[in-house]
């Protein structure tokens, strides 16, 4: 069974980084993609950023991009989100996901992601 255990979500100040981690518990061709998306309160989920174990290929949502990487370490069967500059919109319910599908085109969807970690609440204070 697929289990995913994300860490590394607290409190801390505008401009500040922190790093989320998210391992899993067993790599298989159905969980070849790993996604993080956030939920904020009383907003729909959205897409962060998403990789491939097997090619290490990324992909970012636009409003993230040059602020958070997304990263692997394969050995550690861990996927790490470093978030820095953070803002107080950055508040969100972080959570991780695996997916089967290659095509990257679809990495942003969370119904292509079959498993779901717990998730980890980021707070950014202004």
């Amino acid at each position: 069974q697929v289990q995913l255990v994300e860490s590394g979500g607290g409190l801390v100040q505008a401009g500040g980084s922190l790093r989320l981690s998210c391992k899993t518990s067993v790599r298989t061709f159905s969980t070849n993609v790993m996604g993080w998306f956030r939920q904020a309160p009383g907003k729909e989920p959205e897409f962060v950023a998403a990789i491939s174990w097997s090619s290490a290929r990324t992909t970012y949502a636009d409003s993230m991009k040059g602020r958070f990487t997304i990263s692997r370490d394969s050995a550690k069967k861990t996927v790490y989100l470093q978030m820095n500059s953070l803002k107080p919109e950055d508040t969100a319910v972080y959570s991780c996901g695996a997916s089967g599908i290659s095509d990257p085109r679809f990495w942003s969807s969370r119904t292509n992601y079959n498993y779901w970690g717990q998730g980890t609440q980021v707070t950014v204070s202004s």
